[in-house]
Order: structure tokens, then C-alpha cells, then sequence
């Protein structure tokens, strides 16, 4: 079983930054996709940005030229990099692992796809 942690979350002001981090432990052999999601009060969740194990990443179109997801494999921790931030980004982050078997790439930012999930971490841009 795998366990995820996330951090970093917190409240900024617009056009401010923070980097989110979520850590793995437990069986944390090599995934083949992470990814970071996000849930605002009232809505589904939704994905923000996605990485596999060869190096592809997808982006919500609300996060492109905003947002970078990378992952450090040696401290089994993925991160997502959030500059110029904006109220609309506000919301719960839920950090994502192991797409489902016989799941591709190209579904990645839907969050039933996904085997383990952290309990998240809150963003608040106001």
C-alpha cells in the first residue's frame, strides 16, 4: 500500500507563489503517472497537471505557463510549482498516484483513474 502526503499549501495573495509537495512512502516502487488535482468548494475535482514515468507531463489550460509538476525520485516526492496565482486557483490539492491498469496517459486528468490519494492540502488566493 501506498501512502501520500502533501504540503505546502496556504494562503497568498494574487500573483504570489507556492510550491506543493507530496511525499510517497509505504510500497513506493516506481509509478507510472502522478498528479496533482485540484477541488474548489462546490465543484468536482479537476485535474491540474499530470507527469508519467517517461517524462510527459499534460496541463489544465488554467495552468499552463503557470504551473510545473516535477517529481524528485530519489526523495520519492512529486512537486507542483505555482506562480502568478490567481483567486480562481483556490481550492483543496489532492496529490495522485498510479493510474489504473489498462489506463493511458491520455486520461490522466481524470481523478477516478487513479489507485492512492493524500488527504490534501488547502490554497487559498485572496
Amino acid at each position: 500500500h501506498v501512502q501520500l502526503v502533501e504540503s505546502g499549501g496556504g494562503s497568498v495573495q494574487p500573483g504570489g507563489s507556492l510550491r506543493l509537495s507530496c511525499g510517497a512512502s509505504g510500497h513506493t516502487y516506481s509509478s507510472n503517472c502522478m498528479g496533482w488535482f485540484r477541488q474548489g468548494p462546490g465543484k468536482e475535482r479537476e485535474g491540474v497537471a499530470t507527469l508519467d514515468s517517461a517524462g510527459r507531463t499534460r496541463y489544465a489550460d488554467s495552468a499552463k505557463g503557470r504551473f510545473t509538476i516535477s517529481k524528485d525520485n530519489a526523495k520519492n516526492t512529486l512537486y507542483l510549482q505555482m506562480n502568478s496565482l490567481k483567486p480562481e486557483d483556490t481550492g483543496m490539492y489532492y496529490c495522485a498516484r498510479d493510474l489504473r491498469p489498462g489506463v493511458l496517459f491520455g486520461s490522466s486528468m481524470l481523478a477516478t483513474r487513479y489507485k492512492y490519494w493524500g488527504q490534501g492540502t488547502q490554497v487559498t488566493v485572496s
